[in-house]
């Protein structure tokens, strides 16, 4: 897949993240998918975004991502605060992103302020039909 594509798709992701029906979680996170595409000319692979919205002071619960799910984190607005695997611990800005590996644990990711919302669009490259993109942990 060429990295042009890529990123188009992640800006229409983030173009439909206000038109999108949500769900939420009891840890304070909004999650809303928004855009979920097989990509063509990689059989078996398809991209789904989502939008996390962080009230102030809220979280993710500890989770981790499927084995088949690589993931681009992109923080919209705030600053989120994350951990993947056993990396360091990192305050992300608006306009900074990360990456994840496939099957990634994901023991931190909050808004980092207390007093201001955030808001991060995950894009997966997954299998298509792979519904488990993430599970909680206990």
């Amino acid at each position: 897949m060429k990295m042009k594509t890529f990123i188009r798709a992640a800006w229409a992701a983030i173009a439909l993240a206000t038109i999108t029906p949500a769900f939420g979680h009891d840890t304070g996170d909004k999650v809303t998918q928004n855009f979920e595409q097989a990509i063509p000319n990689v059989p078996g692979k398809s991209l789904i975004a989502f939008v996390v919205d962080y009230a102030p002071g809220a979280a993710s619960a500890p989770h981790t991502h499927a084995k088949s799910a690589f993931v681009y984190a992109y923080v919209i607005s705030g600053e989120i605060e994350s951990k993947v695997n056993d990396g360091t611990t990192r305050i992300y800005k608006a306009g900074e992103s990360w990456s994840e590996p496939p099957g990634a644990s994901h023991p931190v990711s909050r808004n980092a302020s207390k007093t201001k919302p955030a808001k991060l669009l995950a894009v997966f490259v997954a299998d298509t039909g792979d519904k488990q993109l993430t599970t909680y942990l206990k």
